[in-house]
Order: structure tokens, then sequence, then C-alpha cells
């Protein structure tokens, strides 16, 4: 039997030679030599015109910043939780529609794919309702796909993999072609090659390709665009109000901390795809994402464009859990002697450090409700992780799930994040719908895949660009303990914007 740490090791490394001997049934997988030297955004860009395109990617070399995945045309959806007590109940019946096996060498093969919005975890606490809902977006979104095109940074291959559906084994050859003739020609100087549609709705076949480049949105006919100009719901004057409304809260004993955000707008009808391509490239992270929601009518095109660091919950298919917390943030140096100055500024926090190991103990606590007894690890704390516009620390801390559970119990347990709640978690979260004016939608939800096997890996949606059709939005927030300085963390915040803003042409407009 080997260990956790063996096990993780593992399956970090491809199997190739698993790979090449025969698959279990139900599933298949295919090399894509020509794919492999290609970034997964050039590739993601020749699937614009088919529904449902979503790119998760790995865009920020470093520990564990491994696996892309892209895939598109759903066979179908999920766009709301499920009323009762499981909230998750129709994804779990969902993803059992595919094949389960685990496939050697690549993580996922195809299953769901979206978000889990934070304003789901109404339905697994009492919570009051006084912030506004006003994003016209599912509080879930969740795609069934059965194929996934899948790159191994480490190695440089890329696969396509592919799941049978309801057990019919020539519809998933026929689909799995249909990408193939998509991608044709891609990596050796070509153009995708047009196919006829077997079908205009999700799942029934691939569209007609279309050959072209995005435009940045920032470039129309050669003539640069105004700066996106975004403004906070939330003045200066209101948001130091409600740090120390906390603070005074935490000194009464209520809770230990708190994650207080904001929200910046701006009006945009656009195309979200093209600022993804820009953020990608001027903030790259670990967990990288597009998630095309489609168009409302009278709006425009719906989507979240990510660029966050930090991991939620992952699970691997026999059942090891991780989770890699951040709390405690600074701006990156202009020059070697002044990043290092931060860097042990930001290590020496007493109250950073404090922050990081309450929020670690939240999640100790959250993975023990699904978790083998004696299993829940922490093995490594508070260490120094650095994105590009700022440096973090990082904890991790595993666990073993119990014989029976699976990913959607990892979630209902877990869900929302406690790095972006607080502690306790109920209360914080009691005291985030007081203070914040309206809904967090998407932001500080979970977001990416979970396989029919029961792997899955998520992250936290920080740093994320939400399109609803009207406006793009952006998050931004802190953990608050009794030691804040209010306006230490408004100036935080900015930091916080700051990276992901000028990724995409963007700034902030102080009210």
């Amino acid at each position: 039997m080997t260990s956790d740490a063996e096990e993780a090791r593992t399956i970090s490394r491809p199997n190739l030679a698993a790979a090449r001997s025969p698959l279990p049934p139900g599933v298949r997988l295919e090399l894509l030599p020509a794919l492999g030297d290609l970034a997964p955004v050039e590739v993601a860009a020749q699937l614009r015109d088919l529904p449902g395109v979503t790119l998760l990617e790995s865009a920020r070399a470093g520990r564990n910043a491994r696996w892309s995945y892209l895939v598109a045309d759903p066979v179908a959806e999920l766009n709301a939780p499920t009323d009762g007590l499981d909230p998750f109940a129709d994804a779990r019946r969902l993803v059992a529609r595919l094949a389960p096996p685990s496939l050697a060498g690549v993580p996922f093969a195809g299953g769901l794919v979206g978000y889990v919005g934070y304003d789901v975890g109404r339905r697994l606490e009492r919570l009051p309702s006084i912030a506004a809902p006003d994003q016209d977006l599912p509080e879930l979104h969740l795609a069934l796909h059965d194929w996934a095109v899948a790159w191994d940074h480490r190695t440089g291959r890329a696969w396509l993999a592919g799941r049978v559906l309801d057990g019919d084994e020539a519809r998933l050859g026929h689909r799995m072609a249909q990408v193939r003739d998509r991608l044709h020609g891609l990596g050796g100087g070509g153009a995708a090659v047009a196919r006829t549609p077997a079908g205009d709705r999700p799942g029934t076949g691939l569209l007609a390709a279309v050959s072209h480049h995005d435009t940045p949105s920032a470039v129309r006919g050669g003539v640069a665009a105004p700066a996106l100009r975004f403004v906070s719901g939330l003045s200066k004057v209101a948001y130091v109000a409600a740090v120390e409304s906390l603070r005074a809260a935490i000194a009464e004993g209520q809770l230990y901390q708190a994650n207080l955000a904001r929200r910046l707008a701006t009006p945009f009808d656009g195309d979200p795809w093209s600022l993804y391509r820009r953020l990608r490239g001027g903030d790259p992270a670990r967990f990288g994402a597009f998630v095309d929601l489609g168009r409302v009518p009278g709006a425009g095109r719906r989507g979240l464009i990510s660029a966050s660091p930090e991991e939620f919950v992952a699970v691997t298919a026999s059942g090891l859990v991780t989770a890699d917390p951040i709390k405690g943030t600074r701006s990156r140096g202009l020059d070697a002697d002044e990043e290092r100055n931060l860097a042990r500024d930001l290590l020496g926090s007493a109250k950073d450090h404090a922050e990081n190991v309450m929020i670690v103990d939240v999640l100790r606590n959250d993975l023990g409700r699904v978790c083998r007894p004696g299993s829940v690890r922490v093995p490594r704390l508070t260490r120094l992780e650095r994105a590009g516009a700022v440096q973090h620390l990082v904890s991790t801390i595993t666990g073993r799930l119990r014989p029976g559970l699976g990913p959607f119990d990892l979630l209902a347990a877990a869900f929302p994040g406690g790095s972006i709640t607080g502690a306790p978690k109920i209360r914080a979260m009691e005291l985030i719908e007081r203070l914040e004016p309206v809904r967090r939608g998407p932001y500080t939800g979970a977001l990416g895949w979970i396989g029919p096997d029961g792997a899955m890996e998520t992250s936290i949606l920080i740093r994320t660009f939400v399109a609803d059709g009207r406006r793009l939005t952006l998050h931004v927030g802190g953990g608050i303990t009794w030691r804040s300085d209010p306006l230490v963390e408004w100036e935080e915040t900015r930091t916080k914007a700051r990276g992901p803003l000028q990724a995409i042409g963007a700034f902030e407009v102080l009210a």
C-alpha cells in the first residue's frame, strides 16, 4: 500500500505505458502530437463558435500548475442546485451517465465542468436574506461533457479523451471523430477543417468550423478603444466603516475573522473571450479559466474569466483530499531587494500568520466531517508563494475520504471555502450578508471539474471577472481580524485589484 505522499507523487506523473495499454471499457484516449506545442488558448479560439466552450488552464509554471483542459458542446447542463437537503442531487445523477473507470495518465477525461456560486452556501446553511441579487446568472452552472482535450505541460503532450455516455460506444466514436476533424491542421500551419454539422443543439454534434482570430477588445480597426473604468460599489468610507463593524464584532467575541469584499463594475456588453486572452497574458495563474455562459435576449455575452491562484478542494479517484488555502498578501517588489523586504514582512507578520492558521483550522474541521478519523493533516503551513502582482501565505491540508463518500460530499462539507468566509464560518457568512450590499454570485464560489470516477479539482473564484451581459464586475476583498487597520485593508483591496485590472487594460476610478 502506498502512502498519501507517494500517491500524490504518482498521480502527478503520467503513466504513459498504461495509457498505451488496453483501456478500460467505456473510455478512450488518443495522443494529439500536433497540439502539444500549442497554447490551449489558441486551440480554444478555434472552437469559439461552439456552445459551452470552457477552458481550464494552468497558465503559470509552478509546483502544481500542470494540466489544462478544453471542453465544448456539452451533452447536458444544470443551471440550478437541486431543491431539498442535497443541492447536488441532480449533479450526482447527471455525472453517473458517463462510464466511471479512471484513465491512467490523464486525470480528467470527461465529466461535469463549471461553477458553484457562493450563494449555493445558502442551501447548506441558514442565513439572513439582505444583500441584493442583481446579476442575471445561475447560482450553479455545471455542464456534462463526454470528451476533453487535455494538455500535460510537464511532458509537452496533448490528448483527446472521452467517456461513453449512457452506454453508447458508437456515439462517443462519432463525437471524438468530429473533434479530431475540427482540430485537424492545428500546429502544422493549416486551418481548422470545416464539417457539416450533425445538429445545432448542444450534444447533437459539433458545429461547422469558423476560422478566425479574436481581436482584443482594446483594439478595433487599428484604433485603441478607451480603457475600461471600474467603479467600486462600496466607497472608501463605507468599506472602512464595514471593517470597523467587523472589528467590533470580533471584540465582542462573535467571531475571530471574516472576509469582507467590495465589487468593482463597469458597463460591458462585449465578448469576454478577448478579455480572457489579455488576462492570462498579463496575470498568468495556476487556475486560469474561461467559461462561456451564453447570451440572454437584449444583452451581451455572459461568461467568467478567472486568474485564480487558489485551490479550493481536490480529491483523487481513490479518495486523497487536498486543499491549499491562501491568507496573507503583499504586493510584489519593484526590484529584488524590495521584494525580499516585502516577503520578510509577510512571513514575520503575526496578524497574517494568525489569520492563515485560523482558516487552516476551519478547513481541518470541514474536511474532518467527511474524511477518515486521524487522516486530516497539515503537511505545509504558511509557505510563501508568488503570483503576478502579489505574494501570499499558502498552507496545505490533506485527508482521506471515508468509504462511500465522494466529491459532492466533500463540496457540501467544505462549501463555501473558509478562506473567503471566516471563522466561525456561519457567523462570518451572516455578517458578510449584512455588510456587503450585493450578492457575491460566482465570486468566491468554486470552479472546476468532477469526474464520474470520483476525482475532482476546484479553484476558488477570486481574481475573477464576471460578464453578466450588461456589466463586467470584479470583486476584491481580504480577511479582517481584530488587528486589522481599516485603511491598510482598503489599500490591500486596491493592490489585489491592480493586477487583473492592468492585465485587461482597465483601472479603478476612485469616488
